[in-house]
């Protein structure tokens, strides 16, 4: 890599650095959620990514940024403290099972202060190729860094340089504020109409059951959704996904495309008692095979689904439902008299690594029980400033508030109301909900 493009003080690095206004922030849910990624598949949850000038470290993400922020929250150390300086200067991959062995890390003051004996670090990109920050794993014991640590950190580190050029990008257009205006409006309206088609166009009738549904999108509004669901029939009842894709506009359009796609094939190739994990398997090789085609460009994404199947009862009796997660939220069920339980969730995401585990468990739905999947978008949903997210709890509790009766629709309605209030309207993420519930609320069934 070329001087200017890397080294501390370069100049042009540096500028590359704060044309995003990256270290006007401290810590982002965007970057938040790629170390917690990270820390699942690396094992550690010693992970930050952080974005460097000339004068300081700065961190944009950890698994738990509150844990190291101060009040302000903000969390930075003098470059040359921390490991990542060793990143930017040689404008590639450092690998150290044993820092002890690296003369390069082994008395920088961050090392010691974090304890650690092993480290990992990948640099971030921008569009133009600068070395604008260090994605890194560290761990208190000396361990090897196999292969597949190390290609999951490159390709979270090529997400996380994706998204700061997003920023890089909102920049330049918060100085032609006039004509991105203009754009916008196009831009949304052809959001709205691309989204239409990948979504549902309204929550299908089945007999003995009643759907509702709400999405709504994050950030700016003009880019089409991560988030989606689907109904597909299966013999002796119905199959619901939910699903959360990487990212947003055109690539998320075509992986959400081919995820409901795919799990549509998947669900008519199952046999009648065929169970969801397969399914949920079957999305993952072929999110597998679509992120490594050329034609997609090589690009790193990944997706969590819950997929349920539900079986009508025989003589009156409860839904049998099952339910396989990879990585998504657990759900809630809502029983007629009122209780709330939360579903067990588990699974890994999908799209990362051959071999999906996938969680699984079964309920039993009587005649006014609710299922309600939804996406971390409602959970994670915080005010700028407050970490403090409505989460799981928060949800739940909503939930148990609604009068006795209330229809799906309602109850999905309610619950993104109450999460877009929690972050004052203004969540940078999707957030969507549905709602399966037991019973016709017109007796003829219509």
């Amino acid at each position: 890599m070329s001087p200017d493009r890397a080294g501390v003080d370069s100049p042009r690095r540096v500028a590359a650095v704060r044309a995003p206004r990256l270290l006007e922030t401290g810590p982002e849910e965007a970057f938040n959620r790629l170390t917690r990624l990270a820390a699942i598949l690396l094992g550690t949850s010693m992970v930050a990514l952080t974005v460097v000038d000339d004068v300081r470290s700065f961190l944009k993400g950890a698994p738990h940024p509150e844990a190291m922020t101060g009040r302000d929250g903000i969390y930075e150390a003098p470059v040359y403290d921390a490991a990542c300086h060793v990143v930017i200067d040689a404008g590639d991959e450092i690998c150290a099972p044993d820092v002890s062995l690296e003369p390069r890390l082994r008395d920088l003051p961050q090392i010691k202060e974090f304890e650690a004996a092993a480290w990992l670090g990948v640099p971030i990109l921008d569009p133009d190729g600068y070395v604008v920050g260090n994605f890194c794993a560290m761990d208190r014991v000396v361990r090897e860094w196999t292969d597949e640590h190390r290609e999951a950190l490159r390709g979270l580190a090529l997400v996380a340089g994706g998204e700061i050029a997003l920023r890089r990008a909102l920049a330049d257009a918060a100085r032609a504020t006039a004509e991105a205006e203009r754009h916008a409006a196009e831009a949304e309206e052809l959001a709205w109409t691309l989204q239409a088609s990948l979504l549902p166009p309204r929550p299908p009738r089945l007999p003995g059951a009643t759907i509702g549904a709400r999405f709504e999108p994050g950030g700016t509004g003009v880019e089409v959704m991560g988030d989606f669901w689907d109904v597909v029939p299966v013999p002796g009842g119905f199959g619901l996904v939910v699903g959360d894709v990487c990212g947003k506009g055109a690539a998320a359009a075509r992986t959400t495309a081919l995820a409901r796609s795919a799990v549509r094939t998947a669900v008519l190739g199952e046999p009648a008692d065929g169970d969801g994990a397969a399914v949920l398997r079957t999305l993952n090789d072929v999110l597998l095979g679509w992120f490594s085609d050329p034609i997609f460009g090589g690009r790193v994404g990944f997706v969590s689904a819950t997929y349920c199947t539900f079986r009508r009862p025989v003589a009156g009796g409860a839904w049998q439902v099952d339910v396989a997660g990879a990585g998504h939220p657990p759900g809630l069920v809502r029983r007629a008299a009122g209780a709330v339980e939360h579903l067990t969730g588990g699974g890994m995401i999908l799209g990362l690594t051959p071999g999906a585990v996938v969680g699984s468990q079964r309920l039993e739905l009587g005649p006014g029980d609710a299922l309600v999947l939804y996406t971390d978008g409602v959970t994670e949903a915080h005010r700028v400033g407050d970490p403090d997210q409505f989460d799981e709890t928060g949800l739940a509790a909503v939930l148990a508030d609604l009068p006795a009766g209330t229809g799906p629709q309602d109850t999905a309605e309610a619950l993104v109301d109450a999460a877009r209030s929690r972050s004052d309207g203004r969540s940078p993420d999707d957030a969507g909900v549905v709602v399966v519930r037991i019973g016709n609320p017109d007796p003829t069934g219509r």
